[in-house]
């Protein structure tokens, strides 16, 4: 088979970007990406990223960079309704001993700019408001075509684009659709100036359960002056439909801060009296609804592979989508290293089979941990505290290193994946 000289990739986000940096660097493959929108991200919230997602950031030469952006700090801290700390544990357990890597919360901002500089000193070029319209796959190549008339020819082509992937819908697998999880997000970034001078510095990931959701405030710059809070919790599909999602983003700040001061009114003490105030405090809020991709859906076609969320987007709650996007592109990287004498759909399936069991493990444990955000009452609340309570605090008196994510998800290395 003719080597593989060229790659289109579709999508600038973190997957788009970290696969044009790995493929060119490593596989020495010439990358362009094609991006929709008009400019690099320029909003959002922030990412977590757990041990085994930051290996691979090391492994990119982006570590330190991203952790003089980021806050590092793998300690967990999760409040009591009644009051109190409930329970202190870290992310990583005794996975960042093992491999060297804890937690980082990073604005997403941030993490693009640094993935977007590494991929321009690599020469990779990158096009902003390209909408890709279709795909024509022939034997020996494949070509993009664009709605300003441009198009790109290459060897292989890539959906790095998300949940609502174009590629995906174009080529790859135009029957599978997003599902609406039941799980819905508000979300804020706001700097430490904005609260009282007596507040108190928060180091690390703090949260507390409520009988409507979950509710967590995060430090996501390593200075800790910039705090990334978010309320996710059940909410219905609007009577008029999914489109009806519109209207609840075009609400009034005010209208979402009663709503979650109403819901926080439950909690009690100092943390309690903290929490109202950040809320209070918060001029912008943004709204959306948590969507996945049913397991099982094709992630190839021809010439056009599927890559992170675009494949196999999966709940938030494990705090693993931008690690599972890293993980894929060093495993296409190894397979197109290991098995350059097969062809592009024996490499791809070869890719498939190895990825689709660590995804499925992962997107089975994000959805498990989705249920803590359902509602609940009084006595599911209490039921939800002491459980957590029994995991993290009495485990630790035991002498044993338990984090808030399995250990062996963590030290799971992909490229050892590739023989």
């Amino acid at each position: 088979m003719a080597p593989i000289k060229k790659a289109i990739i579709i999508g600038g986000g973190p997957a788009g970007l970290t696969a044009a940096l790995h493929l060119q660097r490593t596989n020495g493959i010439t990358c362009t990406v094609y991006e929709h929108r008009p400019t690099s991200v320029t909003s959002g919230g922030s990412i977590g990223i757990p041990s085994n997602g930051l290996r691979l950031l090391n492994r990119l030469g982006l570590y330190e960079t991203c952790a003089r952006l980021g806050n590092t700090e793998d300690r967990f801290i999760l409040h009591s309704a009644w009051d109190g700390i409930l329970a202190e544990a870290s992310f990583s357990g005794a996975a960042k001993e093992k491999i060297g890597y804890g937690y980082m919360r990073i604005k997403r901002t941030d993490l693009i700019s640094v993935l977007l500089e590494a991929a321009q000193k690599e020469g990779v070029r990158i096009h902003y408001n390209k909408n890709i319209v279709s795909i024509e796959d022939q034997d020996d190549h494949v070509t993009a075509t664009f709605a300003d008339g441009s198009s790109d020819t290459a060897d292989i082509l890539l959906g790095c684009d998300g949940i609502h992937s174009a590629v995906r819908r174009l080529r790859v697998d135009s029957s599978l659709q997003a599902e609406y999880t039941g799980v819905s997000a508000m979300f804020s970034l706001l700097n430490r100036a904005a609260l009282p001078e007596d507040a108190p510095t928060l180091t690390c990931f703090n949260s507390t359960f409520t009988t409507d959701g979950v509710l967590a405030i995060i430090p996501c710059t390593a200075s800790n002056d910039d705090i990334f809070w978010f309320f996710s919790g059940e909410v219905s599909v609007p009577e008029s439909g999914e489109h009806g999602w519109e209207v609840y983003r075009h609400k009034e700040v005010q209208e979402f801060k009663s709503a979650i001061l109403s819901v926080l009114g439950q909690v009690r003490g100092q943390w309690g009296d903290f929490v109202r105030g950040v809320i209070q405090r918060t001029s912008s809020i943004s709204f959306t609804p948590i969507y996945r991709l049913p397991l099982g859906g094709t992630w190839s076609s021809g010439r056009c592979l599927l890559l992170g969320d675009a494949a196999h987007a999966m709940q938030p709650h494990a705090s693993q989508g931008t690690s599972m996007a890293l993980e894929d592109v060093f495993v296409l990287s190894r397979v197109l290293q290991h098995y350059s004498n097969r062809t592009i759909n024996d490499m791809f399936t070869k890719f498939e089979e190895l990825r689709r069991p660590r995804i499925t493990r992962i997107y089975n444990a994000s959805e498990q941990n989705g249920q803590l955000w359902k509602k609940t009452g009084p006595w599911g609340l209490w039921f939800r505290e002491i459980m957590a309570w029994l995991m993290f605090s009495v485990t630790s008196k035991l002498g044993w290193k338990i984090g808030v994510i399995p250990s062996k998800d963590l030290i799971y290395d992909p490229e050892e994946m590739v023989a």
